[in-house]
């Protein structure tokens, strides 16, 4: 039986056994975690991308495709800066508040809703 090694699938657990975040590394990439998990089912993806990858988990992929890379083409490479992230200034406990606070206004709503929707059933009646 012939079995066909999948590039994707080596590219993953690659990622795996180094415990990296696929959240992570899809920002570094800058591509969604649904394209992250299209290239673990690849069979064929460009040196570019396997190298990028290779590059920002810090793997040297030149074991696993032996005919595309050498050693000194990962360690040479400058790993690639992460993206920055937007710090949010919130104090700890505001979002907790305006969460609140948003749910207390839809209750609110949701009463004063049901008292119309109870005058109208009730004027029907009456009619």
């Amino acid at each position: 039986m012939i079995t066909v090694t999948i590039q994707g699938k080596l590219i993953e657990n690659a990622i795996r056994k180094r415990g990296v975040k696929l959240s992570s590394l899809a920002k570094q990439l800058n591509v969604n975690r649904r394209t992250l998990y299209n290239w673990f089912h690849s069979a064929d993806l460009k040196k570019e991308l396997i190298h990028e990858i290779g590059v920002c988990i810090g793997h040297d992929f030149s074991e696993e495709f032996p005919d595309m890379f050498t050693s000194d083409m990962f360690f040479a490479a400058k790993p690639r800066p992460k993206p920055a992230l937007t710090e949010d200034k919130a104090e700890p406990g505001e979002w907790k508040n305006k969460y609140i606070a948003l749910l207390e206004k839809y209750t609110e709503t949701l009463a004063l809703l049901n008292s119309e929707t109870d005058e109208q059933s009730k004027r029907a009646i009456k009619n």
